[in-house]
């Protein structure tokens, strides 16, 4: 797939006619899928901006497959490269003040019943998402896995800190599981499609910034421009050995150094849970928290390690932040940080894990860590979510209750937790088999299982 994607865009001239070929009309991922049974009774979606690649392309024909009506709106040049066909597809080329007439106008005009969204935060999903449950359509929103690495979130009118998980506790998902409870597979060391999701991040900016001239009304929901975000993934891209070489040092020296040590997990300053979802303006502000607290409660001879986000592109100085603090706070010799990579080595040997309200820090309870965050999350129950001060977190963290976590993740791969991936061919081949009969199903993956509706789930050891 990677090959004949280079090729095409390495096409004579760069011409529009082969940068469109990247995407071939038939996804590998779609190989070998056969819709059954009747078709969906009238049933007409629209789908936004999807994850970057050809995810919502296969989502869209498998739903035509089963008989509904899909049609796709495009808000820029990769957008539209990512829908490679003609039919279905809807240019919204003005501002983000004219979306929401525009919005109303293919609603009414297509008599959609079914809106299709990845992440309901950025402004043109939240302004749809509200006029969407205004007139009483179903809202589908997909999100990067509450169970990262190898699962996807698929959730109703809401995700992360907007979810309905947000009003239930513990009790509530003990008494939906019943006995449907089963073995839960564990969570994988690795993330399962990393390569795939930097190399279809890098091909939409490059499209954006270069082909995006009919979509003059475009502007990015962050805060960088798409030249910007395009140079930071090339330069990560560039610098891939030496990012690589630099991890592998640090981690070899925390390993090593025979020192207990706090794990905080970092998260992307521009990520929609970290923008939406938490008390803090900026990172900064987090960090200065986390090393005060640090130095006032943790034993002398405990480390501190901060463990950037696998997609962390240097937008922000972290490492040039971190020192700086750690030294104001006299903890510099105490203080590491650690780029990107995999997780599980590190959270193996901490003594507990501070976030804002990362979804790396289910792997710090599934490993029984006390746990620390600050922003809301679907995992802040109070049965394994700490709420002490930060000094006296450090010097005796509470530990979460095993069983409750057990349950409450049991929970989730029983509902809105789907093996796969929105990136590699076999991620989305996974996540196809299951997720359109959640999305073409009468009730949500919650009610579903309260009820006794939910069908029977296919989990990790299928995609490994």
């Amino acid at each position: 797939m990677w090959t004949g994607a280079l090729a095409a865009t390495r096409g004579p001239g760069g011409r529009r006619r082969h940068q469109i070929a990247i995407l071939p009309w038939s996804d590998p991922a779609m190989d070998n899928v056969v819709a059954h049974g009747p078709a969906t009774a009238r049933r007409a979606f629209l789908l936004l901006q999807g994850p970057h690649g050809p995810f919502f392309a296969a989502l869209g024909r498998m739903l035509e497959a089963a008989g509904a009506q899909v049609w796709r709106v495009g808000f820029n040049r990769g957008d539209r490269v990512f829908w490679p066909r003609r039919s279905g597809y809807i240019a919204h080329t003005g501002t983000l003040d004219a979306w929401p007439d525009r919005l109303a106008g293919i609603l009414d005009d297509k008599q959609i019943t079914d809106l299709v969204l990845y992440g309901d935060t950025r402004p043109v999903h939240a302004r749809a998402v509200a006029i969407a449950k205004a007139r009483g359509l179903t809202v589908h929103i997909f999100e990067e896995g509450y169970l990262r690495p190898y699962w996807v979130t698929y959730e109703r009118d809401g995700s992360n800190g907007n979810s309905a998980l947000m009003a239930m506790d513990v009790a509530d998902m003990r008494a939906a599981l019943g006995r449907a409870a089963s073995d839960m597979p564990e969570a994988p060391a690795h993330w399962g499609a990393m390569r795939h999701h930097v190399f279809y991040g890098a091909l939409y900016h490059a499209l954006v910034l270069l082909a995006n001239r009919r979509y003059g009304g475009f502007r990015p929901h962050r805060v960088l421009s798409v030249a910007q975000e395009f140079r930071l993934y090339l330069r990560r891209l560039v610098l891939a050995p030496l990012l690589w070489a630099d991890r592998v040092a640090a981690t070899r020296r925390i390993k090593t150094g025979g020192f207990p040590y706090h794990l905080v997990l970092l998260q992307l300053e521009h990520d929609s849970n970290f923008r939406a979802h938490s008390p803090f303006a900026t990172t900064r502000d987090f960090l200065e928290m986390v090393i005060a607290g640090f130095a006032r409660g943790a034993a002398r001879h405990h480390h501190l390690v901060f463990k950037a986000h696998p997609l962390e592109d240097g937008r922000i100085h972290q490492r040039r932040d971190i020192r700086a603090l750690a030294r104001t706070h006299g903890v510099a010799h105490r203080v590491h940080y650690v780029r990107g990579g995999k997780l599980a080595g590190l959270l193996d040997h901490a003594r507990s894990a501070v976030t804002v309200n990362s979804t790396a820090a289910q792997q710090a309870l599934w490993r029984g860590l006390p746990l620390r965050a600050f922003g809301n999350a679907v995992y802040s129950k109070p049965e394994f979510a700490s709420t002490q001060p930060l000094a006296e977190f450090f010097a005796r963290p509470w530990r979460p209750d095993a069983e409750a976590y057990r349950d409450y993740r049991l929970y989730l791969l029983e509902t809105s937790q789907i093996a796969g991936n929105f990136y590699s061919v076999r991620g989305r081949r996974q996540l196809l088999r299951q997720v359109v009969d959640m999305i073409l199903a009468p009730q949500d993956p919650y009610r579903a299982l309260q009820s006794g509706a939910a069908a029977h789930r296919q989990q990790l050891h299928l995609v490994r």
